[in-house]
């Protein structure tokens, strides 16, 4: 009978926690399921609103600049010249791949040379990364995420702009972009290739179609898409921080980030999906801002994204057949690649410059809007008014 009583205290113990488990109000429990559920839903509609923005202000640039545009690339007269015509146009009209056709429609046609077109493809490669600039400007107000966001979206630009001071005087005097393009172009010309349909283009074509029927002033819908995008950055970290602050840092830390290599092949893969880089390296700004991400972490992410913004050209040019369309989308290809391999060892370089500009920046908020100004737009001005 002692052995009996021994145990009931346990066992009272037991029934008592449970009884006190069955009495817990599942308010709590239903609330934040309910929460999280609404967050993920809001992430969704911010995310769509946000790649609209994006794509609405590359709508609205090509309306008022693509002709502008085109008229720049066909009257280009040395490397010099074409490389900063390809920072201009592409800056105008805020899209490479549209830059890239212009080029390959006039290399097609024996309007523009190989040559001359290898330095306009890569002044695209440094006018393509405005827009995710653009994009960290929204987080202008709050000190801090500024900081991160800045510097986040301007490694990028430092990448291209050491790529380009270390290749374009190596491509002037030996042509090697040329020749890998050329070898390339005649060994994959035949294989054949396909023209892939972006995603992120079926599901905005109908809000950008709607958009565009209302208005078709260039002006007017780069307002809509600024505000829309400044509008969803504002709401975009909030969500972030309140809904995957620590699962995200552990999502990103363990599988897409966890490290270079991995980082490096998922910004290929994603980009070549989505079919733009700047939609791809803009979804990261805000990441970095919210503190989920690093700069060390997104680098190899935005080096792969430049080179799988190639892919796609590459793919759809080797469909056509047409030999000159295809040693432009090689060329373009291997300037990514040998830009990758030469600047990866020394990131530190591009990473250090770009936190540097972000701490500078927070001493006033004018120099992000003069840093835009005058490397994508005056800069590119001046050289075309001296050597033209």
């Amino acid at each position: 009978m002692q052995e009996t009583n021994d145990l009931l205290p346990p066992i009272n113990k037991k029934a008592s926690r449970f009884a006190q488990y069955l009495k817990r109000p599942r308010r709590g429990k239903l609330y934040n399921i309910g929460k999280t559920l609404l967050n993920l839903l809001l992430l969704c509609l911010l995310l769509y609103i946000f790649m609209l923005s994006i794509t609405l202000m590359g709508a609205a640039f090509k309306l008022f600049g693509k002709e502008f545009a085109n008229q720049l690339i066909a009257t280009t007269t040395n490397p010099l010249v074409g490389l900063v015509i390809g920072i201009l146009a592409t800056s105008i009209i805020q899209s490479s791949s549209t830059t890239t056709s212009i080029v390959v429609g006039l290399v097609g046609c024996d309007a523009l040379t190989i040559a001359n077109a290898i330095p306009i493809i890569m002044g695209a490669n440094i006018g393509t990364s405005i827009t995710n600039t653009l994009v960290s400007v929204g987080h202008i107000s709050i000190s801090d995420e500024f900081e991160r966001a800045f510097s986040a979206s301007i490694v990028h630009d430092f990448f291209n702009f050491i790529t380009v001071l270390i290749l374009f005087p190596i491509q002037y005097y030996t042509d090697i972009l040329g020749i890998s393009a050329h070898f390339l172009a005649d060994t994959f010309q035949h294989i054949g290739g396909m023209t892939a349909i972006s995603p992120i283009g079926v599901i905005t074509a109908p809000a950008i179609k709607l958009l565009t029927s209302l208005t078709s002033s260039g002006i007017i819908l780069l307002i809509i898409s600024l505000a829309l995008l400044f509008a969803t950055l504002r709401f975009l970290v909030k969500v972030l921080k309140s809904l995957i602050m620590g699962k995200a840092e552990k999502f990103f830390d363990k599988i897409i980030f966890r490290n270079a290599l991995i980082s490096l092949l998922f910004g290929i893969i994603i980009t070549t999906l989505v079919q733009s880089s700047s939609i791809t390296t803009s979804l990261v700004v805000p990441l970095v801002g919210a503190g989920i991400l690093t700069i060390e972490q997104i680098f190899p992410y935005t080096l792969g994204a430049n080179i799988g913004t190639t892919v796609t050209a590459m793919l759809a040019s080797l469909a056509t057949g047409n030999i000159a369309a295809i040693t432009v989308a090689f060329a373009h290809l291997c300037f990514n690649l040998f830009g990758t391999v030469i600047i990866f060892p020394f990131r530190f370089i591009p990473i250090g410059l770009a936190k540097g500009l972000a701490k500078l920046s927070l001493k006033s908020k004018i120099y992000p809007i003069l840093y835009i100004v005058i490397f994508f737009f005056l800069f590119p001005f001046l050289v075309l008014t001296f050597l033209r």
